[in-house]
């Protein structure tokens, strides 16, 4: 009877699966398809069968709603701080450097992200708790002391992970050396590598991974065509190397794949040059290669920044900005500051990296940075088609979330999140809150 009531109590035990992982054992990859939209998925015959297994086996979310603006960088700063850009304050792929009260601003990427990013991360609050972080290709992230290991996207040939995949035979010294000279689709399987490798070896409690040629593919060809196919595709298979990694390794009963992108895509036939609008009033002038002027456009594909060079001019020159580009063709909104809070950007007068204007884009249109020619240009054929940038409202901007494996309740179909609702979500399945956050933890999708 004894051996009977034990036999019985050991077949009801909880499968490993089913069992309950303490947080130090527990493994979140947060992978980035970087370009991806939403609306390709709506495609039955989308080459993706990665990302098909993966929503058929875990949890889905139809749309995602990016934040402002949908460009790589600010929008994955959203994604592991639960926050939009009002209060992380990354706007550009880099850190906007004012040069004085004549010249044009200019965004410089690479600064430390003690610098560019001024909110709490996931990361920082895994790092926290004592639980170990690693990264491959993500953004705004330079120099980040919360990460236990990292290849960048451009790896340092000295970097413990480089010099580990160097010595198992992975890449050699020279593919190190001469990473920024080799193509992007290439450079994607390197990062894919390094990811594996960091997942096999180190088993990080949470790993950033993002890669890039998709959004490379849709900038040069725009969506919706073969090449946009032959990009996902690829994209999907690393996705599948992660896969396969996360289950040769024995890590299956532990690991939760997130899978997200950071914004959409829409094609452009005509392209606005605020900038020569500028000039044409005599708000800026080039001689040599030198810029000297009291109002700078940053375009940022479907939106453009207008700054005012010299804050003492603030006053008398935004109105005649306003009036320059509400008559510009292709422009289809002048936002002024009292409606930045309602978009999620930052108020200029606090913040420095925001600007004073925000153009937004008709649709078929996209900004550009040039000064010379023609204010409003027809994109040339073989150009680049496709933007990202547009406002968070354009369902085109629109990205996606799948999440599959530990934690996580297969069969979840949700319509729509915001991609502020990535990090907290992260976090609870790290058995962490983060607190003080817009986001809010998808519960719905975890068990």
């Amino acid at each position: 009877m004894k051996l009977l009531c034990l036999l019985l109590s050991v077949s009801c035990l909880p499968s490993v699966q089913a069992a309950e992982i303490s947080a130090k054992d527990r493994i979140v990859v947060l992978i980035s398809l970087d370009g991806l939209p939403a609306f390709v998925m709506e495609d039955p015959r989308l080459p993706a069968p990665t990302l098909r297994r993966l929503a058929r086996e875990g949890a889905v979310v139809k749309r995602m709603t990016v934040s402002n603006p949908s460009v790589t960088w600010p929008v994955h700063t959203s994604m592991v701080t639960g926050v939009p850009g009002a209060r992380h304050s990354v706007l550009y792929n880099g850190l906007l450097v004012r040069q004085g009260p004549k010249s044009p601003p200019r965004v410089e990427p690479y600064h430390d992200k003690t610098e560019l990013v001024r909110a709490p991360t996931v990361y920082d609050l895994a790092h926290q708790a004592g639980l170990t972080t690693a990264q491959v290709d993500w953004v705004a992230i330079e120099n980040a002391p919360t990460i236990t290991w990292q290849f960048h996207e451009w790896p340092n040939p000295n970097g413990p992970v480089e010099r580990e995949m160097i010595t198992a035979g992975l890449l050699t010294a020279q593919e190190v050396q001469e990473f920024t000279k080799s193509n992007v689709t290439w450079r994607d399987q390197m990062w894919t590598q390094a990811a594996v490798h960091i997942l096999k070896q180190h088993r990080p409690n949470l790993l950033l991974f993002h890669v890039l040629n998709l959004d490379s593919v849709h900038h040069r060809y725009g969506a919706r065509n073969l090449a946009s196919s032959t990009g996902i595709a690829f994209a999907d298979q690393r996705v599948r190397d992660i896969l396969d990694a996360v289950e040769n390794a024995g890590l299956r009963d532990r690991t939760t794949l997130v899978v997200v992108s950071d914004h959409g895509f829409k094609s452009a036939t005509r392209s606005i040059r605020p900038n020569v609008a500028l000039r044409e009033q005599g708000l800026l002038k080039a001689q040599g290669g030198k810029i000297e002027c009291d109002a700078y456009v940053i375009p940022e594909g479907g939106t453009a920044m207008v700054y005012v060079t010299d804050p003492a001019n603030r006053a008398r020159l935004v109105p005649q900005l306003i009036e320059i580009f509400r008559n510009l063709e292709g422009v289809d909104r002048v936002i002024e500051p009292r409606d930045y809070a309602g978009l999620g950007f930052p108020d200029p007068a606090t913040n420095p990296q925001m600007s004073d204007l925000v153009l937004a884009a008709k649709s078929g249109y996209a900004f550009a940075g040039a000064y010379d020619g023609n204010a409003v240009v027809d994109l040339a054929p073989g150009g680049s088609p496709g933007s990202h940038g547009y406002l968070a409202t354009d369902p085109d901007m629109d990205a996606i979330l799948l999440a599959w494996g530990y934690g996580i309740r297969p069969g979840v179909t949700l319509e729509r999140i915001q991609n502020v609702d990535v990090a907290p979500t992260v976090a609870a399945l790290l058995g962490l809150k983060m607190k003080g956050v817009v986001g809010r933890e998808l519960r719905e999708i975890l068990k």
